[in-house]
């Protein structure tokens, strides 16, 4: 095997709760380690949490509230009309840009959706839609990174870090925090950093493809041979172990590389697709021996969950070819087919086993686009932090309704502001977690995600 393969192995290991043991651990590692279960062992929350899992979709770029989930018929009416336009680095007067797709009430709630997610809308009366979401920085690492670790400036520790350090995992042979993520998104592997929790809370990345975790399957040996050396090697290292009876590590250690083990057996199952049924591959448009497209990711994404994986994060597109549509908001239209079908398909899918009462889907973007255009005849929309729409799904959360109200224009937010914050306290919440509480000591102070604010949205709640 080439150092290259072994460094891949070694990396994920080190990534995952398997591997951190047994290169260098942290104190309460070792503690915990003699515990049942472990530092990932499952934790009771603050309250019975409504969900167990955490499905979060990332759609990169900043996708446009006004032309998704927030229909203004007076945009429409208006386009071409000059009106005060707050950009990136200055504000004057912006001609309005009507959306060019149509918007079909959906369900039984009648929810209004863009033609754009048309699948998502026969799911609509599952569909929590928060329309009145607003960040503080307009860049895209900076928003990126706020809706990912709640800072847009300081990178601390991401939700699905947070989730894993006050949940814990319910699988000990998967890593309770797992990104599929093809392409880097801006702010990198920041997104979902450990920063200053203990190491073994940090997203491990998944690339999308035939071999997800290169090298993880152990060489072909017969059984025997292979349950003989594990047999030899656990009583050397208790033999090891028993003359030196204050190291807590080496016990700690020991038990990581059992951890190893099951992994080992557990992930090239949970990444097979190729038992899974033509009807359900048909559901989320996933061909046959595909497993590389952000329909695959979604079918993966609920066989994760499935087997108690805590938080299963899907980054649709890189720092590139993304949802950032400056010059004409047709380029929604390809980024919309990719992903419409199959979350669609994931909450169908999700409901039918019964998983979605308990599995808490959040899709979301960095930051919005103007309902404005930079200037008369261009079909593009700016950034814009002021308002923008995401969805919340299962896990607790009504359906078939739309939280907050921006004006006519959708420009300014009128009703119920939701900020990042107060989006993050309430995934928490719904998680069993009070976001006041889940802190970690650290250079003096007690940081949360949420930092001195976030207030959960209730009315959300069912």
């Amino acid at each position: 095997m080439s150092p290259q393969h072994l460094s891949h192995r070694r990396h994920f290991l080190k990534c995952s709760a398997a591997g951190l043991a047994g290169l260098g651990l942290h104190a309460r590692l070792s503690l915990a380690a003699l515990a049942d279960g472990g530092p990932l062992a499952p934790k009771a929350g603050h309250f019975p949490a409504r969900a167990k899992h955490l499905i979060f979709v990332f759609l990169t770029g900043g996708f446009s509230h006004v032309d998704t989930f927030d229909h203004k018929p007076r945009l429409t009416k208006d386009d071409g009309k000059m009106v005060p336009g707050p950009t990136l680095r200055e504000s004057s007067a912006k001609p309005l840009l009507g959306s060019p797709f149509k918007f079909n009430r959906c369900g039984k709630s009648g929810l209004e959706i863009s033609e754009l997610f048309s699948h998502l809308g026969s799911v609509a009366d599952d569909l929590c839609v928060i329309r009145t979401l607003h960040t503080d920085i307009v860049e895209h690492f900076q928003a990126v990174l706020a809706m990912h670790t709640g800072s847009a400036t300081v990178p601390l520790p991401s939700l699905g870090a947070w989730l894993s350090y006050g949940l814990g995992t319910l699988n000990p042979n998967l890593p309770p925090y797992l990104v599929l993520c093809e392409h880097l998104t801006y702010a990198g592997a920041q997104v979902w950093d450990n920063s200053f929790l203990p190491p073994y809370h940090q997203g491990v990345r998944i690339v999308p493809g035939g071999e997800p975790i290169p090298d993880l399957k152990p060489p072909a040996r017969p059984a025997t041979l292979r349950e003989l050396e594990e047999t030899m090697l656990r009583d050397l290292n208790e033999k090891h172990a028993k003359l030196r009876p204050g190291d807590l590590d080496l016990k700690a250690r020991m038990k990581s590389f059992e951890t190893a083990r099951g992994m080992m057996r557990a992930a090239p199952e949970a990444f097979d697709l190729s038992k899974e049924t033509n009807a359900i591959l048909n559901l989320y448009g996933v061909p046959r021996g595909d497993n590389r497209s952000f329909a695959a990711q979604c079918l993966l994404a609920r066989r994760l969950v499935e087997r108690g994986v805590r938080v299963v994060e899907l980054i649709d597109t890189g720092a590139s070819n993304n949802w950032d549509s400056h010059g004409n908001m047709q380029d929604h239209r390809p980024k919309a087919q990719r992903v419409d079908q199959p979350l669609a398909a994931l909450l169908r899918d999700l409901k039918h086993r019964g998983l979605l009462g308990e599995t808490l889907v959040a899709v979301c973007t960095e930051f919005g686009r103007t309902p404005f255009t930079d200037a008369k005849g261009t079909k593009g929309r700016n950034h814009y932090a002021r308002a923008f729409s995401c969805l919340l799904a299962g896990g607790g959360v009504k359906g078939g309704v739309a939280y907050g109200e921006t004006c006519e224009h959708g420009i300014n937010i009128v009703k119920d502001p939701c900020h990042v914050h107060d989006y993050h306290a309430t995934i928490l919440h719904l998680m069993g977690i009070d976001h006041k509480r889940l802190t970690y000591r650290y250079a003096g102070r007690d940081f949360r995600l949420t930092d001195v604010a976030g207030n959960v949205l209730y009315p959300i709640i069912a």
